[in-house]
């Protein structure tokens, strides 16, 4: 699958996952934490954290040999999941929260609530329509070109372009 969309949700899509990343952010390693946090079955949690340790958004590390236990933290790519958890937060309280927000992303400094937005990195510009556009990428192949031909650049159609550097780690 070539979409990136596609290949994120095949990761995370599944609503558990989603949520156990959630409690990971908010710093939760262990099973029994994630368990009594979730209300979720032991089979189901045990599935769902061995995939997040195949994708590579979680570690298993060992904090006991007797009993053999061990804690779940997130790597590099499972902390850049947070952008996509403040989105899904912003967006659920306004579309889905009539009686208004249970959760709010607020200023550690302030208190105050904020409403997050995403940006371009290089001009700090909101991404909205219509100045932004979804375009085929260098790696795009001949249908996602088609899907794309009406907004993706000159200078990305014949696939020589260059995507976004990827920033440090």
């Amino acid at each position: 699958m070539v979409c990136p969309i596609a290949r994120s949700l095949e990761r995370v899509g599944e609503w558990w996952s989603i949520l156990i990343l959630r409690d990971a952010l908010h710093g939760l390693t262990r099973f029994d934490q994630f368990q009594k946090s979730l209300g979720i079955a032991p089979n189901m949690l045990a599935r769902r954290l061995n995939a997040l340790v195949d994708a590579g958004l979680l570690e298993r590390r060992c904090y006991s040999e007797h009993p053999p236990r061990d804690e779940y933290v997130l790597t590099a790519r499972g902390r850049d999941f947070r952008p996509v958890l403040v989105a899904l937060l912003a967006w659920g309280n306004r579309h889905f929260a009539p009686e208004g927000a249970s959760v709010l992303l607020v200023d550690a400094k302030t208190g105050a609530a904020v409403d997050p937005i995403l940006v371009d990195r290089a001009s700090g510009r909101p991404i909205k329509e219509p100045d932004f556009a979804f375009a085929a990428g260098p790696a795009a192949i001949e249908g996602v070109r088609r899907r794309y031909a009406t907004t993706t650049p000159p200078g990305l159609r014949n696939g020589k372009g260059r995507a976004p550097k990827e920033r440090a780690r």
